[in-house]
């Protein structure tokens, strides 16, 4: 029967995941209001969460994209912390023009992602494994290049003009947080308007099927590091806009948030796969509870603690989102 209960409830369901997710991060936001009405629902309150938040949203996002096809990028922690130090010790040390400097660590970061890639597909090194071993690497070539001291700016400071790359707004709103816009955007129309986005999650789902169908899943996989190695780039340019000050021990503070987003997004918008909308929605639930806890008087290890636990509850979600969907593709269609 058409309304029975058993045909409906498919459908909550479905409509819980879609939009669970938002509605919690509307939730949170309404409660955190209620609770801190004269700090927390203002312009400047959601401006610095805004700006906060960029950076581990930019990561999530890059980390999504070989999540997509199966893998594990651990090295984007280590990656971000070199190249926010590679960018000031170019700049403040080596004396480069700042565009060229931020062009040269992109293009590097884009290049490091090609080996993590390498390394896991024709290296059949399992990429939690390749990519913490990877990242282990850049984290000694950060030592090594800093000396383990920070790289601090001559009186002269920094040129402004880099600085406004994450100090200036864009429509009253921090220029950081449109970077985070313009990404999620990407990433929405690759992912899931063009044929590539479609072959990754092929080879996400099942990698035989994928190379049975034609798909060179060993490039595509490839590709897929890449990206995340070029996000995690513009990523460490920002950092360094950000901080002004070249600190070889940041960075691995970020591998936690990210992969928590990436994972969180997978259980929201499109339930049981890793999509940017759905990433960028776990980015901002996270980015409401902890500027609201932090605003109750939280302690310093609230912020771990939440974390901890978000990255738990997101794993697990995203299992049973991933089993459900496999499930609901598997039972046979009813007849009509």
């Amino acid at each position: 029967m058409t309304g029975s209960p058993a045909r409906r409830s498919p459908r909550g369901h479905h409509l819980i995941g879609v939009y669970g997710l938002p509605a919690l991060a509307a939730l949170l936001f309404l409660i955190f209001s209620v609770t801190l009405p004269d700090t927390f629902p203002t312009l400047d309150n959601i401006s610095a969460i805004l700006s906060n938040q960029s950076i581990p949203a930019l990561l999530a996002l890059g980390a999504t994209l070989p999540i997509v096809t199966g893998k594990f990028d651990l090295s984007i922690g280590y990656g971000l912390g070199l190249a926010h130090v590679m960018t000031l010790q170019l700049i403040v040390n080596g004396g480069w023009p700042w565009p060229l400097a931020c062009l040269v660590v992109v293009v590097g970061g884009a290049a490091f992602g090609v080996l993590n890639g390498l390394v896991v597909e024709f290296g059949q090194i399992d990429s939690f494994i390749a990519t913490l071993g990877t990242g282990s690497i850049l984290y000694a070539f950060t030592g090594w290049i800093t000396g383990g001291a920070r790289i601090v700016p001559g009186p002269g400071g920094l040129p402004a003009a880099f600085t406004d790359l994450y100090d200036s707004t864009f429509l009253g709103l921090p220029v950081s947080a449109s970077y985070v816009l313009v990404l999620a955007a990407a990433l929405w129309l690759l992912l899931e308007r063009l044929p590539f986005g479609r072959c990754l999650y092929v080879i996400g789902s099942n990698v035989r099927a994928a190379e049975l169908v034609g798909i060179p899943t060993r490039r595509y996989s490839v590709y897929a590091f890449a990206g995340s190695g070029l996000v995690v780039g513009c990523a460490g340019v920002l950092l360094a806009a950000q901080q002004q000050i070249g600190n070889p021990s940041v960075g691995l503070e970020y591998l936690l948030p990210a992969f928590v987003g990436a994972l969180l997004g997978s259980t929201a918008i499109r339930p049981g796969r890793a999509n940017a909308l759905g990433t960028l929605v776990a980015v901002a639930v996270l980015a409401v509870g902890l500027a609201g806890i932090g605003q109750l008087g939280a302690q310093f290890w609230a912020i771990p603690l939440f974390n901890g636990a978000a990255l738990l509850i997101a794993v697990g979600l995203a299992g049973y989102s991933a089993r459900r969907r496999l499930r609901a593709g598997a039972a046979p269609r009813e007849v009509r």
